[in-house]
């Protein structure tokens, strides 16, 4: 096979329209050439979150201009690239389905392999971009859509250890933002405002803290959090609530952890102690910093992405086509979008199914 493959990436999963290209380096890293991200903030802000139709729309509007500047920044000529890889869920249909279509229409023209990519493989082998990091490995992917404990086997190899029962530590952020009249996307602006209030101002739910293994539940100090916002008297006590929020979630997230590095362990092949953690929400310095002392407690190697690969990329899809190439997961142009496409198929469908508490 060749060595330092060259791969375009597409990214269309809900509403940010990008594409990357990616080469792989000698010792086995990736080295990003061009990665071009467009938002779609300004379309959804007035709506307090995403409108589907709007974000295909503006995918279709967006897609082939940001791929052009993506191929142009990267200086590799089409003709070059070993390989297409576009989302290809889960996500919004309307919106994965615009990236996957030009990707395979790319892929057709040029005769190149095409490779679906599930969006949530990417988040979680996004950090062997820049680190060595060898399987298995202890995932944490905390996104908008997603909270989850995996245990990385290798590529197209995941077992949950754990999930939310409920709602996704993204959605218990932007949830959380809204009540406190952040403007839409507000759960980055939760860790701005938690600067400058009390963290131990009030006291709030930690759900199934001690039971129920690595799983998590959110829903409850959503809740919470929606009736204390209806008696704040002033601003300070509104970053009061962002500090306590964001405290209560690092002490979920610390105790939680725990338990996953010990069930990570339970399996005696696992002697590799790496603690990745990927997605959206580990952009959140206090979460990062929070999760690197538990890791270093447990004398785990915490590993993060950089941050601009933390939120949705397509730098990680074109990664994860370069890893799935290399073992010959390669796919067909017949290849369908998926709203539902969990990396652990053999688990349980969560909202409470199959739990053990």
């Amino acid at each position: 096979m060749k060595e330092k493959l060259i791969f375009l990436g597409i990214e269309t999963s809900c509403d940010e329209t990008a594409a990357s290209v990616v080469r792989e380096k000698a010792d086995g890293t990736g080295e990003i050439l061009s990665n071009i991200v467009s938002s779609q903030i300004d379309e959804h802000k007035e709506f307090g979150g995403v409108v589907p139709e709007l974000a295909a729309r503006a995918h279709i509007e967006k897609i082939e201009i940001i791929i052009k500047k993506a191929v142009k920044e990267s200086g590799i000529n089409l003709s070059n690239l070993d390989g297409i890889a576009a989302t290809a869920g889960p996500g919004l249909i309307v919106c994965l389905t615009v990236g996957l279509n030009i990707g395979k229409a790319i892929a057709g023209s040029l005769n190149k392999p095409f490779l679906a990519i599930n969006h949530l493989e990417g988040h979680a082998l996004s950090p062997k971009i820049s680190n060595k990091i060898k399987f298995p490995y202890l995932l944490l992917l905390i996104s908008g859509g997603h909270t989850q404990f995996l245990e990385v086997n290798g590529v197209n190899n995941y077992k949950r250890l754990g999930t939310t029962i409920d709602d996704a530590l993204g959605e218990a952020f932007d949830k959380t933002a809204k009540l406190l009249g952040i403007e839409f996307p507000g759960g980055p602006k939760i860790e701005q405002w938690a600067k400058k209030g009390d963290e131990n101002y009030f006291k709030l739910p930690k759900p199934i803290l001690k039971i129920g293994g690595c799983n998590l539940s959110f829903a409850g100090l959503k809740t919470a959090v929606l009736k204390t916002s209806k008696i704040l008297k002033n601003e300070k006590e509104k970053y009061n609530l962002a500090a306590s929020f964001q405290k209560t979630i690092n002490e979920i997230l610390y105790e939680k952890t725990k338990v996953a590095m010990k069930v990570f362990l339970k399996n005696k092949e696992n002697k590799n102690k790496f603690f990745v953690i990927a997605g959206g929400v580990a952009s959140n310095l206090s979460i990062r910093n929070n999760l690197t002392e538990v890791a270093k407690e447990k004398n785990f190697t915490p590993i993060f992405p950089p941050i601009n690969l933390c939120s949705d990329n397509a730098a990680m899809i074109a990664w994860a086509g370069i890893e799935r190439y290399k073992i010959n997961l390669i796919d067909d142009l017949k290849f369908s979008s998926k709203a539902r496409w969990p990396l652990d198929s053999s688990a349980p469908f969560m909202k409470g199914a199959g739990l053990k508490f």
